[in-house]
């Protein structure tokens, strides 16, 4: 990689880390603005939109392969306006463009690639794209040339594509239903659910297999409706499982993104702050419903976690740390059976072997190329009282003799090179994350936790809060962006936690007068339900609305249990009348895929309790 912008790159004094990640490439990237869409108007050249985000391995696998080729440079420079999108930055694009992905190709991820006509209009997606064509996926060079011939010699063609695309999300706003929501519902995604779960290893699904803690969530919901003690047990196999899985580091504490595997074994490694969020929101759930001291010990190794490596010193939480280092996935997490054996004594490097799963020839199968490398990932296969029995020894003892071991092999760890960590901070995963901290403190009676709830809640009205509106992103001194309904719903759900917590009135204030302005600017007035994006902010292809849960869950899901809570705390009917109908516009999509739009249910679960 060059150490100096590339010729015409537009990226090197953007905030963004991704961005800046890319601002050396020999492309001439810009970042999402009127003047590339100005330039491709003059130029008449289609526009190339990469979106992705900065510890996003596939990402930086396409940077290496292509956009740091000049042949693909030229290419690209040559035949396109190239625009690079932060999708953490800027979810509305990127919901946007990946709804149309999934429409033309059937399938989405990261990195994003979209071409469309300069009035933005997408007729060619993809996620990523190899640089030489291979096993019969076209390559990136040759793809480009062949939209450029399109472009050039069959243009009628190509636009009415990209006007049919436009035409279908456009059309992807809900439509009004007279179905009517209620328990049957909640057995119907319950059901779902229940088809999906792994017995043996929990989550759902075979592989790759997500946390999804909002799926736990819903179920501890429904457990204490409907006393089934089979979605308790998926929650607690489901938690427990992961906390021994290599997606769990642990060493350093932390869930990875996902497992690549069926048993949670092979992690992409990076972390991301809202998983952290949202898995201490389970966790916490699952000791207020049950008192197993699992977990907050887990809770505890999660925020230790966070506070230790992911903090500003103000308060706030950065966005996430990267998979690769030394331009390797997992390189810096892995270890050989000569890496143990060079930081520990024999005895304890035999023992960290059998109770962490080590094997000579490795257990970290490389994703891309299929081979052994000799490299293990730390797991503990069998939970800890099993082990302790099979080698004769005491529980409290083995636990002592691993936390030795742990923190010889942390210290050595430490001497490695770290992964990226992303330092913006984001005011939508930032509400997540002091709802599961003002949460976990309330139910396990820790003030820390609290106190660090409020420290990140401070620094978003200090530095994201502006004359009643909220900002996305801070980053080196600066807030900016916009703030979309994640940030408000998330923000707002981080408030009533709070509120809860301390019962402290300014934090009911606030969120009363943030719902306020969600109501103002956010709120489907023909339907009930909310946009992404604001009214009075930038004027997009389409202003989408969500239902289904993703990584976390939607920003309409989120916001049915706030206008819910803050009917009963605040004593006032509109919010209540507000999430009736909030219910009824989704009502006909919640129907159609039940288990897709679980922390929907869960409002759904509290409005029909609060109605009985």
């Amino acid at each position: 990689m060059s150490d100096t912008p590339g010729p015409g790159n537009h990226l090197i004094h953007e905030k963004s880390p991704y961005l800046l990640q890319h601002a050396f490439n020999p492309v001439d990237w810009h970042p999402w603005s009127e003047d590339a869409f100005a330039l491709a108007r003059q130029t008449d050249r289609p526009l190339f939109v990469s979106i992705g985000y900065a510890t996003c391995h596939w990402c930086h696998v396409m940077e290496h392969e292509s956009f740091e080729d000049q042949d693909v440079a030229q290419a690209l420079n040559q035949g396109f306006v190239s625009i690079k999108v932060d999708r953490e930055e800027r979810p509305d694009i990127d919901q946007i463009y990946m709804n149309a992905c999934r429409l033309i190709s059937g399938r989405g991820g990261w990195p994003l690639t979209v071409v469309m006509t300069p009035d933005a209009k997408p007729f060619f997606a993809a996620t990523y794209i190899p640089k030489h064509s291979r096993f019969g996926q076209p390559g990136l060079l040759d793809l480009l040339a062949q939209i450029t011939r399109m472009w050039t010699h069959d243009r009628d063609r190509v636009l009415d594509s990209a006007r049919k695309v436009a035409g279908a999300l456009q059309g992807l706003t809900p439509e009004a239903s007279t179905v009517t929501l209620d328990e049957s519902v909640l057995k119907a995604a319950f059901d779902g659910l229940a088809d999906r779960y792994d017995p043996e290893y929990g989550g759902f699904g075979q592989a790759p297999k997500f946390p999804a803690p909002h799926n736990l969530l819903f179920l501890l919901r429904y457990w204490k409706r409907s006393g089934s003690t089979t979605a308790l047990d998926m929650v607690r196999t489901t938690l427990q499982a992961m906390r021994r899985g290599g997606i769990f580091d642990q060493l350093g504490f932390g869930f990875h993104r996902y497992s690549t595997d069926r048993t949670w074994l092979v992690p992409h490694f990076e972390k991301m702050l809202y998983d952290q969020a949202m898995l201490v929101l389970a966790l916490a759930e699952a000791y207020a419903h049950t008192g197993d001291d699992f977990y907050p010990q887990v809770i505890g190794e999660t925020i230790g976690y966070l506070t230790q490596d992911m903090r500003h010193p103000s308060g706030a939480f950065y966005s996430a740390e990267d998979a690769d280092s030394e331009g390797e996935e997992g390189k810096f997490y892995v270890w050989t059976n000569q890496d143990i054996e060079e930081v520990l004594t024999p005895e304890e490097a035999k023992l960290a072997k059998t109770v962490f799963g080590l094997t000579l020839e490795g257990n970290y199968t490389d994703e891309a190329s299929g081979r052994r490398t000799g490299a293990n990932i730390l797991h503990l296969p069998r939970p800890l009282h099993q082990a302790a029995e099979s080698l004769g020894e005491d529980p409290q003892d083995l636990s002592a003799q691993l936390e030795t071991i742990r923190s010889k092999l942390l210290a050595a760890r430490s001497r490695r090179p770290r992964p990226l960590l992303d330092d913006k901070i984001l005011t939508d995963w930032n509400g997540l994350m002091i709802a599961a901290l003002a949460r976990a403190g309330q139910v396990a009676d820790n003030r820390q936790y609290v106190q660090d709830a409020q420290s990140a809640a401070e620094f978003i009205l200090d530095q994201m809060h502006d004359s009643g509106r909220l900002l996305h992103r801070y980053r080196d001194g600066q807030a900016a962006i916009p703030g979309m309904l994640d940030d408000y719903a998330f923000f707002i759900w981080g408030l009533l936690e709070l509120y809860s917590a301390v019962h402290d009135p300014r934090y009911l204030s606030l969120a009363q007068d943030l719902t306020r302005t969600c109501l103002d600017h956010f709120r489907d007035l023909k339907q009930g339900g909310f946009y992404l994006t604001p009214d009075d902010g930038e004027e997009l292809l389409t202003r989408p609305q969500e239902v289904t849960d993703g990584a976390i869950p939607s920003g309409n899901s989120v916001m049915l249990s706030n206008l819910l809570r803050l009917a009963a705390m605040a004593g006032d009917p509109e919010p209540d009348r507000r999430a009736r109908e909030l219910i009824a516009a989704f009502s006909g999509t919640v129907t159609e895929i039940p288990a897709g739009c679980t922390f929907f249910l869960c409002g759904l679960d509290m409005a029909l309790n609060s109605s009985g």
